[in-house]
């Protein structure tokens, strides 16, 4: 231990307040002076504990609705002055200036209000921490003799540091907390300077500047294989798969969390009950259903050879009859919106299984490293509907056609390229037959959705991802059995591809969008 430091006064002010009144009451315990802002002040009292008001400190009311209470130099006076420099020592005595040995500070939680679906402009500027940052970067730069605490995770072991050395700090401990807070100001200024940027950006005009700051919430085991190291980092909103709560289950590796992702995507598109089985992020098995038992059962009847050892991907909440089902099959991973009790139940039979409660995400920017930089681009959010197809083939798609092949086109844009996808319509609902993934030919891609199918594909629709450069894909999904294809048009030789359509008596649709996916 070296450079040990004793906290004579404290300043706390947080918007996340568990473990405060632990945390403040261990403190205590050692003779800190507690000096406090509005709730948490209000929340220490309601403890029990002695706390003094930033305007007792200060002899300045807060005011401006609570925008400016710790912006004042008694504050920023006492964090910054060097305890070992006379000059410094003299100027503090001299203006009644009293030393803050650590501040506890966690920031308004900006991301969260600006991710909020439709959040008022107001709202947002309101949510920028001003004084929260101003001490935690004055506190950070003279850790020397000043402790700065950002997150509620390191109370436990301050608390046993401050008991260890009645009291008192180490220097590696401040310096380690100084790191943290100056991690955490950069962060929430780039959120707030991302957020502002892209609310005055053109559609599709690139931000000026990529920032991205995140932050860590777990170490992984290890990335996509054991010889390559892994971490999962946050964007602090709540949202997504990264943030999603794990109900149960052995920890998450680096590929459950890039399939859990590929699979949520995927039943999000759907506003009809959904679920997918997701194998090394394609699907391998994809349903709908009055019920999600039978979303399930048709997901799994898809393939359900490739399903074993898959994730699950839900867009309902998962009830006791479906549980059960999912239960008789060895899975990695299930991700819903929520699990009924029951549901849970069931599932905690299977003691490794991972059971994620999400929150869906808001759309957002894709963003790849290659070498020397990276590639950004929004989600693939594009959508086709009945009114905006056209059908330059003789024969029209007939109505359950025409719905098959919709639900074929969502499935088919989160296969990898060259993607075909056979599907089918059973009592009103989707359900995939084949999937052709990842292929450099997209004739080979049609023949190994062909190859890979379990169910009959006589009668069966197929969708591309991408148009036929020439009839033989075309013709090799007639062979296989489908009545009618679903794909983008726009190549040169569509005029083939339609001819061949027609003497086939196939029904072909066009979408007029791409739906590639590299990776």
């Amino acid at each position: 231990m070296s450079g040990l430091k004793p906290v004579r006064r404290a300043l706390l002010s947080v918007t996340d307040k568990s473990g405060l009144v632990d945390f403040a009451t261990a403190l205590a315990a050692h003779g800190v002076d507690l000096v406090s802002t509005g709730g948490t002040a209000k929340a220490l009292r309601d403890a029990g504990l002695s706390v003094s008001d930033i305007s007792d400190l200060t002899g300045f009311p807060e005011m401006l609705d609570g925008r400016v209470k710790t912006l004042h130099p008694k504050v920023h006076g006492g964090l910054l002055h060097r305890r070992e420099d006379p000059a410094h020592v003299a100027a503090v005595n001299e203006h009644g200036i009293l030393p803050i040995d650590m501040v506890v500070v966690n920031l308004y939680a900006f991301e969260k209000t600006a991710s909020k679906p439709g959040v008022e402009f107001h709202e947002i500027i309101e949510n920028i921490d001003i004084g929260g940052p101003s001490m935690l970067r004055s506190a950070a730069k003279n850790f020397e003799d000043v402790a700065v605490v950002t997150s509620v995770a390191d109370y436990p072991a301050l608390i046993e540091e401050l008991k260890a050395n009645n009291g008192q700090l180490t220097h590696e401990t401040r310096w380690r907390l100084a790191r943290a807070a100056f991690a955490t100001t950069a962060a929430y200024d780039s959120a707030i300077a991302n957020t502002l940027e892209a609310m005055v950006l053109e559609p599709k005009q690139p931000m000026p500047t990529l920032r991205i700051v995140e932050s860590l919430k777990a170490p992984l085991r290890y990335g996509e294989n054991p010889h390559q190291s892994a971490a999962l980092y946050t964007d602090g909103t709540a949202l997504g798969i990264a943030n999603a709560e794990q109900l149960q289950g052995k920890e998450l590796s680096y590929n459950n969390l890039v399939d859990l992702d590929a699979c949520w995507a995927l039943t999000s598109e759907f506003d009809e009950c959904a679920v997918a089985i997701i194998k090394h992020t394609n699907p391998c098995g994809v349903g709908q259903g009055a019920t999600l038992v039978e979303a399930y059962l048709r997901a799994l009847e898809s393939d359900p050879l490739s399903a074993f050892g898959g994730v699950i991907g839900v867009n309902r909440t998962v009830d006791e009859p479906t549980a059960k089902e999912m239960a008789k099959l060895f899975v990695e991973a299930i991700v819903a919106p929520d699990f009924t009790p029951e549901a849970l139940a069931v599932l905690a039979t299977k003691k490794n299984l991972r059971v994620l409660r999400i929150q869906p995400a808001q759309p957002s920017k894709v963003i790849k490293q290659i070498s020397g930089g990276f590639l950004v681009q929004d989600e693939d959010r594009a959508s086709v509907t009945a009114e905006t197809i056209t059908i330059p083939t003789r024969r029209q798609p007939t109505p359950e056609e025409l719905a098959t092949l919709l639900f074929a086109w969502k499935v088919c844009k989160h296969v990898k390229s060259n993607a075909i996808l056979y599907a089918r319509r059973q009592k009103g609902f989707g359900q995939s037959v084949g999937v052709g993934a990842g292929q450099m030919s997209r004739v080979d891609a049609a023949k190994f959705g062909a190859m890979k199918a379990v169910l009959p594909l006589e009668g069966t629709v197929a969708a591309s991802d991408a148009f036929f450069p020439f009839a033989d894909g075309l013709e090799a999904i007639a062979k296989a059995g489908a009545t009618a294809i679903i794909q983008p048009g726009g190549s040169v030789r569509d005029e083939e591809v339609i001819a061949a359509a027609d003497k086939l008596g196939l029904a072909m649709v066009f979408t007029g969008i791409r739906h590639f996916r590299h990776g």
